[in-house]
Parts: structure tokens; sequence; C-alpha cells
């Protein structure tokens, strides 16, 4: 019974890890693109201060708005799971005495901030349920995982049978693609 725990807990683990994953690349796509730097420059070797500084912002923004796991962003950027934490653990203090890191991570914070603010919001079960009926989602008759999708403060639960998993859950990602959600597997 405690290996069933342990296996729940690392299929939420691991869809979580993909979900922030995906927005740490689009928060880094639109850094690159907001500062004109080269693609994928800030995952590079380079110690210039003109990825530095970026490379630092983009660790803090995604931290604080959507709690990525230091070792996602690590993985990102290329760099040491520990460098994330000076980072995290250094804002306060960059934010106060260094110009520079102030202005671009005012710049990145809000852009991105207005980005996930723009995404759709679900206010009742019955819009989001009617929402991936639409788009495909459906429960299955032979029940054996639930896949959870919450948006704001309301959730559906849709049964799948492990042969339906992966179809469902590309269907329930593609269904929610430009709205802001959260996948949990019970």
């Amino acid at each position: 019974m405690n290996h069933l725990k342990t296996y729940k807990k690392m299929k939420t683990t691991c869809l979580s890890k993909i979900q922030q994953e995906d927005n740490f690349k689009a928060l880094c796509q639109m850094t690159t693109n907001m500062l004109d730097l080269e693609q994928g420059s800030l995952a590079s070797k380079s110690r210039k201060r003109a990825l530095q500084v970026p490379r630092m912002v983009v660790s803090v923004v995604s931290n604080m708005l959507d709690e990525t796991h230091y070792n996602v962003i690590a993985k990102g950027i290329n760099r040491d799971r520990t460098l994330i934490n000076y980072y995290v653990n250094m804002h306060k203090s960059n934010y106060r005495s260094f110009p520079e890191y102030r202005d671009l991570f005012n710049k990145i914070f809000n852009s991105y901030a207005d980005i996930k603010n723009s995404k759709r919001t679900f206010e009742d079960m019955l819009h989001l349920r009617d929402h991936l009926r639409s788009n495909g989602v459906r429960n299955s008759d032979n029940k054996q995982t639930t896949i959870s999708v919450k948006s704001g403060k309301v959730g559906v639960d849709v049964k799948v049978s492990y042969r339906d998993f992966s179809n469902q859950l590309e269907l329930i990602t593609l269904a929610m693609t430009n709205c802001n959600y959260k996948l949990v597997i019970k």
C-alpha cells in the first residue's frame, strides 16, 4: 500500500514538472525576445553581464510566479541548482542595490504577470467541464485513475483508463492551452 502512495506522488510530481518546464521555456523565450538576445543564449556558458542579469531575473520571476522548482530552472538555463538558490536568496539585495537588475526585473515580472493574468480562468465547474467536453475530453467507463484539472478555484476530475490515459492527457493539455490550470493525477 505504501508503494502505491509513492507511485501516485511520483506521477503528480512528473506532471507538475512538465508544466513547470513548459512555463519556464516560455518565460525564457519571452525574455530573449524582449532583450533581443540570441535564441538559447540564456542556457549558454557565457559569463557576460548581458546574459548573467537576465538569467538571474528569469530564475527569480519563475520561482516567484510559477513556484518553479530550482532543479527545473537549473536545467533550463544549464546551471547548477545551488546557483538558482543563490539568485533567489540574493533577490532582495540585488533589487535594492543593483539598478540594472531592478529595471530588468520590473520589466520581465510585469510582462510575464500580464501574460499569466490574460489567460482564461474558469469561474465555475460547469464551464470548465463543458470546455473540456467540447475539446474531446471524456470520462472512461473503466476508471483506473483520475486526472484532476484545476483552474482558479474550481476543478474537474476526469476518470480515465490506463489505456486511454495519454490520449486524454494530450486532449486536456490542448484544451487548456490558453488557460491558467494545474493538473494532478490521483
